[in-house]
């Protein structure tokens, strides 16, 4: 019994390995041309089901009593947007010289370029007792910011690759991803009440056209016999990965506790997790974009996907101590700063 609620707690994760399983058991049926025609049922309904889904979901209306800490939000939008991916890049022109895959480094740049989520960040502040209304604030307003600035960066530091002009990712990324989550919020406008009433399993329907995504992005690259991924290459960035999270969430937390940061512990909690978090939901859509046809996509893909897990199994484990350094600092007791 444990086993089973386990794996349908987990039944996302265990749908992202079914779907690599089964691009690579019969990579004919979901590559462009097969018999699920991604070209159009991936490249556009299903990107933009997932983003009118983010329309009809995203509480916008709940926002308005975080906007009074505009320095709060500043320091999380700055961080996640600009601060995450320069450091990033940064970081990849020491790794440039090892022998790790570069399409796996170009994608941990990527990485670095993703707007927060909508839900890890705010369940987890949640869980701590921190300043959910920012969070939520911050992953809503993040991910809007997203659309835009994400393809932007993410043709700033790498380029598209891909045989489709600008102007034709852009006009893409327009009617796939913003006219659909403007629809999507016009539309829970008149139908507020009923949502709330029913709670729609939102995270579910994404979720599932996520793994559609994830299954076809990886027929192209098993249908490739070109390719080739060596472990070596893999067991480090899932170490890099590992030891980004933990970085940054060391210095988000030291950052905000500072003596003259004027942050609440609360705000704290807020910082840690939307600073650090980053949306598979939002991304993976968007490279599917933006690197249009290109051979490698799955390869600059895998970190995201590495990533997405990490970020909720570190936040959990966390949970404990930063909840307990939380109660203290409420309590008044000076404590030192925990071991992250």
């Amino acid at each position: 019994m444990r086993l089973l609620e386990r794996m349908r707690k987990e039944w996302f994760m265990i749908g992202i390995v079914l779907a690599i399983a089964g691009a690579k058991l019969k990579p004919s049926v979901g590559v462009n041309g097969g018999p699920l025609k991604p070209e159009i049922t991936v490249s556009y309904i299903a990107v933009a089901t997932i983003f009118f889904n983010s329309g009809l979901s995203l509480k916008t209306e709940e926002l308005t009593s975080a906007l009074v800490h505009i320095r709060l939000h500043l320091f999380i939008q700055i961080f996640t947007l600009a601060f995450f991916p320069a450091t990033i890049w940064l970081f990849l022109q020491l790794l440039s010289i090892t022998p790790i895959n570069e399409w796996l480094l170009k994608g941990l740049q990527t990485v670095g370029c993703m707007p927060p989520p909508v839900s890890s960040a705010v369940i987890l502040t949640k869980a701590v007792g921190g300043n959910e209304a920012a969070a939520i604030f911050n992953s809503a307003f993040g991910s809007f910011l997203g659309i835009v600035i994400t393809p932007v960066l993410l043709l700033l530091f790498l380029g598209s690759s891909s045989s489709v002009p600008f102007t034709s990712i852009f006009s893409q990324l327009f009617m796939t991803v913003v006219v659909p989550l403007i629809i999507g919020q016009i539309v829970r406008r008149y139908i507020k009440d009923w949502l709330e009433r029913t709670k729609p399993p939102f995270g579910a329907v994404s979720s599932c056209v996520l793994l559609m995504i994830i299954y076809t992005t990886f027929c192209d690259t098993f249908s490739n016999p070109n390719i080739d991924l060596d472990k070596f290459s893999l067991v480090l960035v899932l170490f890099i990965i590992f030891s980004i999270q933990l970085s940054f969430m060391f210095l988000t937390f030291i950052s905000s506790t500072r003596n003259n940061s004027g942050f609440t512990p609360a705000d704290t909690v807020a910082i840690i997790f939307c600073s650090t978090h980053k949306s598979l939901t939002l991304g993976i859509p968007m490279l599917k974009i933006v690197f249009a046809g290109h051979e490698h996509l799955s390869l600059i893909s895998v970190p995201l996907l590495i990533y997405h897990p990490v970020q909720i199994l570190l936040g959990s484990v966390l949970v404990p101590t930063i909840k307990s350094w939380m109660v203290s600092r409420q309590k008044g007791v000076k404590l030192t700063r925990p071991t992250v």
